[in-house]
């Protein structure tokens, strides 16, 4: 047998020269001094002795050189390394468990859900040291070398995220926290193909020992809503079958119902209109995946913007803009009139100074303390009633600027603003610029103004360029529902895996409880609310709605990765118990010389 069988490091057993100048050094020693002694016996006795062979009888009786032969032998041992093969799961020191918590994880199987099996076995899984990695709408580390009861109280706290999940980011942050002889568990249902397969192979690479759990029990018939987009008041959700035959669904929103029938892999789309105040759409009947059987739709309580357009000579292409937004209620009236207050919005274009009422003016200041909006559009020479809701304090008429500067906003995101011929200068006395001109003059401004706004526009309005842009109607849809408060049903209904932030901290109704934070994570779905919007949250993930997972074992020839590896032999180092005996031999050498009276 090779001394490599044995040894990790043979080289160690040189030391086992250090026996020779010891033996030697006792073989060298003086003989006893001779007496005489005064009987015959013990003469006798001693001619016996002498008769013997006196190396071996030397060697026989000194326990002292045996001892610290065996301390030199020991320590020899132990620089060699001595070592017996044990299987790779006998190594284990250290887990380090990987939990899926994305939303497929939600379907309901055998009493619980694939989520709760994983946890449970989660659970069976721990060593004396332990980590934990989650994979929900981010990957996190949880817990960093815990327990046992560290673990478990863990586990309590996780629960699925109603988001997609990148669990090959979290094989690989499990990977990198993984220390020497630790293995890391991955608990999913692998319903997902991205990514998880590389992370794997790269973890194997470096020797980490991984197992992959999978919990894909139900979910083979699913059906679920898998997109959504609106058009003006109504809303046309996307429903797809997951499944191997055909089914019929009924899908619900408010009092309307619609009937579709899927084939296998089918996907048809139903538009409902949206109620006021949003509602619940839901497929019927439901399936073991309920999180994609509904989708929570968004609107505001009052669907109607009731804008009013104050002008003495009217502009047809912003009216026209106007008119053709369904959400916008469009009354034209001229000055000198009564203004009611059962308005939205109060638009001031093409004014005459001497037939415009202070009464006209003093509509739009109340409007915009109950919470509305006032939008003025720029003319040569605007009514000195106007005051600070103009926000700009006018100096000319300027033609032909080049465009500067346009901010980043809802109102201005992906239009292209053409120079104007002619434009109000002057300077913002409040506000904030959203387009400017080359030299610094606002052509888009708006002001948030206690609980109302305001809104500038510099273009002059019978010179306006923009107006014959097909931008120009999208534009003044987001100005009038940003006047009135209102944000579009895009806006107002989202996807799982964002966030609403905020710039101050914000009391959020969640489906989970009440949250005080600046940013709050949309990870589960149903409504948010905060003191003046509801927000809607659903997942629309096609990919995540195909919940119905195969066995990795049958995946093993096409993706090379199986659920564990091939058990292997290991060493396992001897070297801290020889070491140990080392010690104890010189503990009682010690405790030996002490006995004969040397220490």
């Amino acid at each position: 047998m090779a001394l490599s069988d044995v040894f990790l490091t043979p080289l160690g057993l040189v030391a086992l020269l250090a026996v020779v100048p010891i033996v030697i050094l006792y073989l060298v020693q003086p003989d006893p001094r001779r007496i005489k002694l005064p009987t015959l016996r013990l003469l006798l006795e001693d001619d016996e002795r002498d008769a013997s062979n006196p190396l071996l009888e030397r060697l026989r009786r000194s326990l002292l050189l045996l001892l610290q032969l065996l301390v030199i032998v020991t320590l020899a041992l132990a620089l060699a390394g001595p070592y017996v093969t044990v299987s790779e799961s006998q190594t284990v020191e250290e887990t380090v468990i990987v939990l899926d918590g994305s939303a497929s994880m939600g379907v309901q199987t055998d009493g619980g859900t694939r989520f709760s099996a994983a946890v449970a076995a989660a659970r069976e899984s721990t060593t004396g040291t332990n980590s934990v990695v989650f994979a929900g709408s981010e990957s996190r580390i949880v817990l960093r070398s815990g327990g046992v009861d560290e673990v478990e109280r863990t586990l309590d706290g996780l629960s699925v995220a109603d988001t997609p999940a990148d669990l090959g980011a979290a094989i690989s942050q499990a990977a990198s926290i993984a220390g020497e002889n630790a293995r890391v568990v991955v608990f999913s249902d692998f319903a997902d193909d991205t990514g998880w397969t590389d992370a794997v192979r790269s973890a194997r690479a470096r020797d980490l020992q991984v197992d992959l759990q999978q919990f894909a029990g139900g979910g083979e018939s699913n059906v679920g809503i898998v997109d959504r987009a609106f058009s003006g008041r109504q809303v046309t959700l996307s429903v797809k079958n997951f499944g191997t035959s055909e089914v019929t669904r009924s899908v619900a929103l408010g009092n309307q119902r619609q009937s579709v029938t899927l084939g296998p892999g089918d996907l048809e789309r139903v538009t409902l209109t949206v109620p006021a105040g949003g509602g619940e759409a839901r497929l019927t009947p439901g399936d073991s995946f309920p999180t994609d059987d509904t989708a929570y739709v968004s609107a505001p309580a009052d669907p109607t913007v009731d804008v009013l357009l104050l002008t003495n000579d009217q502009n047809r292409y912003l009216t026209t803009a106007l008119s053709v937004i369904d959400e916008v209620q469009l009354t034209v009236d001229q000055p000198p009139t009564t203004v009611g207050d059962d308005y939205d919005v109060i638009l001031y274009s093409n004014l005459d100074s001497e037939r415009l009422l202070r009464g006209n003016v003093e509509a739009g200041r109340d409007l915009i303390e109950a919470g509305g909006g006032v939008g003025v559009l720029a003319q040569p020479s605007p009514p000195d009633l106007l005051g600070d809701l103009l926000l700009l304090s006018p100096s000319g008429v300027a033609t032909n600027p080049s465009v500067g500067r346009v901010t980043t906003d809802e109102l201005t995101r992906g239009i292209d603003f053409p120079p104007p011929e002619r434009y109000l200068q002057g300077s913002l006395d409040s506000g904030t610029p959203l387009v400017q001109t080359g030299n610094g003059t606002a052509l888009v401004a708006t002001q948030q103004r206690g609980q109302g706004r305001v809104l500038y526009y510099g273009y002059v309005v019978n010179d306006d360029p923009f107006r014959f842009n097909y931008q120009y109607p999208v534009f003044w849809k987001r100005a009038t529902f940003y006047l009135a408060g209102r944000e579009p049903l895009p806006t107002l209904n989202r996807e799982t895996g964002g966030r609403l932030q905020f710039a101050n901290e914000t009391t959020v109704g969640t489906p989970g409880g009440s949250v005080s934070s600046q940013v709050v994570p949309l990870d589960n779905v149903g409504f948010y609310t905060t003191a003046t919007r509801r927000i809607g949250v659903s997942l629309y993930s096609e990919s995540e709605s195909d919940v119905a997972a195969e066995s990795l074992d049958a995946r093993s020839d096409e993706t090379g990765i199986t659920t564990r590896e091939e058990e292997r032999q290991v060493p396992r180092p001897l070297t801290p118990i020889v070491a140990l005996a080392a010690l104890l031999v010189a503990v009682g050498e010690i405790a030996y010389l002490r006995r004969r009276g040397d220490l």
